[in-house]
């Protein structure tokens, strides 16, 4: 996975921190540009949308001032501010892209501390609760740049309470795995058909080497999930569909299988996701689909009603038959 970078925009404070100064050293030979603040760096933002792909080779680096935890009822409890937002990769339908436009590049941020005495402090709070510290970016792939998540999972382990939890669609996992996690960290795969990886999920793991990394991390006792997300209902999608989870029942280990739930997630686009892709992926697959797809306020776009219900009912026909010892625990 090519994790190099163009050049560094970096917050002078973020140089105080132990990170910041491991990461000044480790870009020591790239162009470092002084900012004031990560969220507004003004030559980035007024980049043409072309320019969407080298703006993913700049690395930001700052620290995170914002710590609102977000209520989440699906795999969650909570949904958390964390190590790092946006991301390297270009998937064409990323939701962060609504969220930063075309600046949905990598940001690291360096309180790392900070954000997770927070986290174990908020853990004692009530109930046990799971936190969801990977929902603004990949933190697999975070990980190859600052070993953020070996350091939350085993600080966590042993001063934490409850869960924590995150997706990704890497397959970088062999740092994860000797650690003494104590089952406190629920470890979910994102997978999609071979050719919407390829196609569609541009810079991610390949789908083989996913399932292999799944395998991995539950043979290492982490409790384990699937994430089919999001269903892009291409033309062929139910041959595409169904091939996968044919795969996927082929090549899980058993201990997945029977241990591991399933998450299934509907794609949301936008109009902002549109402008970026016609300009900077001129030849790439066109995922605005007008027959099936309907307006859903602020310029999103999500499938129609008969679409949705005709693609929950073909996944769920499919998975009972193939990963039925699975539990599906939510469709959206």
């Amino acid at each position: 996975m090519d994790m190099s970078f163009d050049r560094v925009y970096y917050e002078p404070d973020a140089l105080k921190f132990e990170l910041g100064k491991k990461l000044q050293n480790k870009y020591r030979d790239l162009t470092w540009v002084e900012i004031e603040s990560h969220n507004r760096i003004p030559e980035l933002t007024a980049a043409a949308n072309r320019e969407f792909p080298k703006l993913k080779r700049l690395l930001i680096i700052g620290t995170r001032k914002t710590h609102k935890y977000v209520p989440n009822h699906k795999v969650s409890d909570w949904l958390v501010p964390y190590t790092s937002s946006g991301c390297r990769a270009m998937c064409l339908y990323c939701y962060l892209v609504c969220n930063y436009n075309k600046c949905s590049y990598l940001r690291l941020f360096v309180n790392r501390e900070q954000m997770l005495d927070k986290l174990i402090k908020t853990s004692y709070t009530g109930k046990p609760q799971t936190f969801e510290i990977g929902s603004n970016s990949d933190l697999v792939l975070e990980n190859t740049i600052t070993d953020n998540l070996v350091y939350t999972i085993e600080r966590f382990a042993r001063e934490g309470r409850g869960k924590l939890t995150f997706p990704t669609k890497f397959d970088m996992v062999e740092p994860l795995l000797d650690l003494d996690h104590r089952g406190k960290t629920i470890f979910r795969m994102s997978v999609n058909p071979k050719k919407i990886v390829q196609r569609i999920e541009l810079g991610t793991s390949p789908l083989e080497t996913r399932i292999r990394a799944l395998n991995d991390v539950a043979e290492a006792g982490y409790p384990v999930g699937l994430l089919i997300a999001p269903v892009i209902l291409v033309p062929d999608w139910k041959e595409q569909y169904g091939e996968l989870i044919e795969q996927l029942a082929d090549e899980l280990s058993e201990k997945v299988k029977k241990e591991g739930f399933i998450e299934i997630i509907l794609m949301t686009y936008s109009f902002v996701h549109n402008a970026i892709n016609t300009e900077a992926f001129p030849n790439a697959v066109k995922l605005l689909d007008r027959e099936n797809m309907t307006g859903r306020g602020r310029g999103k776009y999500s499938y129609k009603n008969d679409a949705r219900t005709e693609a929950e009912i073909f996944l769920k026909e499919k998975l009972a038959k193939h990963l039925g010892t699975m539990p599906i625990w939510y469709i959206s």
